[in-house]
C-alpha cells in the first residue's frame, strides 16, 4: 500500500513554520511497513487543494491530509474533500453539540465559526476529537480512502494512532499484503558527501529497484553527513537482518576507504559519544576555548549526567587570560603551540584527567598572519599532549560550529587509540 501526505496551509509554503507533522508520519508509516512514496505542500486555497487531492490519489492507495479543518474561513479542506468525493457537505448535530460541551467546559461561549467544523462530506466516518474542536474524516474514494486531520500535532498525532494506523493496517491485512520497515542512520564527521557516496558506490550498484534495502545521504551541516540505510522485511526478525548485513558492508567500506568517520548511530550526537568512551575509562574532561566561546562546553552540559564526567571549561577569549590562567608562553595564540599549552593549562587549573583546546580565526579578519578558518586543537590525554591542525570553510558562525564539532571529533578519536 502506498500513502501520501498532503500538508495543507500557506503558512507551510511561506516558511512560516516547519512541517514537522509530514516527518512524524512519514516516520511512523515506515515503522509500520507501509510505504510513503510522495509528499505535498498546498495553500489554502480550493482549486489548488483540489488538484493536489486528486493527484495523490491518482498515483496512491491511501492519502493522509494535515490541516485546513479549524473554524476560519481559510479552512476549506472539508470543501475540497466534497468536491472530490463529488459528494455535498452535510452537518452533523452530534458534532455541534460535542464543540459546544469542549466550549463550555472551559467557560467560554462557543463562536458561530466552528459550527464549520461540523460540515462533513456525505458518506465521510467520524474520527472523534479528543483534545480539540475540530474532528478528524475517513473518506471513502472509490477503493481509495483519504483521511482528514487537524495540523494541530498533538491532535493529529492522536488521531493517527488512535484510527488511521489501525484502518491502514486492516487494509494492508485484507490485500494480503504485510511488512515491516526499519532504519538506522550511521552519522559522520571528517568526509564531503561525494566522499561518502564513492565509498559505498558498490553497494549502491548493488542494489535494484526490487532491492529490499536503500541507502540514503542526508547532509545536516555542523552535525556531518547522515547515511540512512532502511530494509523492508516480511517481518520485523527479517527486516532486522537485512538492516545489520546491509550496515556491516557499508560500515566496511566506509572505514576501509575513509578511515574511522563513523561516530554515532540514529540518534547519537558527537557529544553523546565523548561521554560514552570518557564513563568506559573513568576519565575526567575540561575544555578551553577560545574562538568557539563556550560551544563545546555547552554542548557537553546537555548531555543528562555530565557531572560525572565533566570538570568544566575556561573561556579564554582574549590573549591575556590565555597568559595569566592557562599559562599559555606570551607570543602568538593562534598555533599549535598555543593549543597545546592551553589544553594542558585547563586539565590543571580544572583538574580533570583529559584536557581539551581549540584556537583559531573565525573571522572576518586574519589574526596572528593566519587565514580566516584556521583552527589548531590541543589534547592533553596521559603523559602525551598532541595537536591537530584544521582549516574550516564558511562564514564565522560556521567556522564557529565546525571548530566545535571538529574538536570533540579529534577527541573521540584520541581516546579510542588508548590501550
Amino acid at each position: 500500500m502506498r500513502v501520501e501526505i498532503v500538508a495543507v496551509g500557506t503558512e507551510l509554503l511561506l516558511g512560516q513554520i516547519p512541517d514537522t507533522n509530514s516527518q512524524w508520519l512519514g516516520e511512523h508509516l515506515a515503522a509500520n511497513g507501509i510505504a510513503s512514496h510522495f509528499h505535498q505542500h498546498v495553500g489554502d486555497n480550493h482549486e489548488r487543494i483540489v488538484l493536489a487531492f486528486r493527484t495523490a490519489l491518482a498515483r496512491s492507495d491511501a492519502v493522509i491530509v494535515c490541516g485546513g479543518l479549524g473554524p476560519t474561513q481559510d479552512d476549506i479542506t472539508r470543501a475540497a474533500l466534497a468536491e472530490v468525493m463529488n459528494v455535498p457537505l452535510e452537518r452533523h448535530d452530534d458534532i455541534v453539540v460535542s464543540i459546544r460541551k469542549m466550549f463550555g467546559s472551559r467557560g467560554r461561549p462557543m463562536p458561530d465559526n466552528n459550527l464549520l467544523q461540523a460540515d462533513v462530506p456525505r458518506g465521510a466516518s467520524i474520527i472523534t476529537q479528543t483534545r480539540g474542536t475540530a474532528p478528524g474524516l475517513i473518506c471513502p474514494v472509490g477503493q481509495k480512502v483519504v483521511y482528514a486531520v487537524p495540523g494541530v500535532p498533538h491532535e493529529m498525532t492522536d488521531m493517527f494512532e488512535r484510527a488511521i494506523l489501525p484502518d491502514l493496517l486492516a487494509r494492508e491485512r485484507a490485500g494480503g499484503r504485510t511488512s515491516v520497515i526499519t532504519s538506522r542512520v550511521l552519522r559522520t564527521w571528517g568526509a564531503s558527501e561525494s566522499a561518502l557516496a564513492e565509498a559505498v558506490g558498490e553497494r549502491f550498484d548493488a542494489l535494484t529497484d526490487d532491492s529490499r534495502v536503500t541507502i540514503a545521504f542526508l547532509a545536516s551541516g555542523i552535525e556531518g553527513i547522515k547515511i540512512r540505510i532502511t530494509a523492508r522485511g516480511d517481518n520485523a526478525g527479517h527486516a532486522a537482518a537485512l538492516l545489520e548485513e546491509e550496515e556491516r558492508l557499508v560500515r566496511r567500506l566506509i572505514n576501509d576507504k575513509l578511515g574511522d568517520i563513523i561516530f554515532g548511530v540514529d540518534d547519537e550526537t558527537m557529544e553523546n559519544a565523548i561521554a560514552t568512551r570518557l564513563l568506559k575509562r573513568g576519565l575526567t574532561l575540561a575544555v578551553a576555548e577560545s574562538l568557539t566561546g563556550g560551544i563545546i562546553a555547552s554542548r557537553l552540559v546537555g548531555i543528562a549526567g555530565a557531572s560525572k564526567w565533566f570538570q568544566g571549561g575556561v573561556v579564554s577569549y582574549a590573549s591575556q587570560v590565555k597568559f595569566d590562567l592557562l599559562g599559555v608562553p606570551e607570543g602568538t595564540v593562534v598555533s599549535a603551540d598555543a593549543a597545546k599549552a592551553m589544553a594542558q593549562g585547563v586539565r590543571r587549573v580544572l583538574g580533570s584527567d583529559v584536557g581539551l583546546s581549540v584556537t583559531g580565526v573565525a573571522g572576518p579578519e586574519e589574526q596572528d598572519g593566519q587565514p580566516v578558518g584556521t583552527v589548531f586543537v590541543g589534547i592533553a590525554l596521559g603523559d602525551a599532549v598532541e595537536e591537530v591542525a584544521l582549516r574550516l570553510p564558511g562564514d564565522r558562525p560556521r567556522i564557529r560550529s565546525y571548530s566545535a564539532i571538529s574538536a570533540l571529533d579529534a577527541l573521540r578519536r584520541a581516546l579510542d587509540r588508548l590501550p
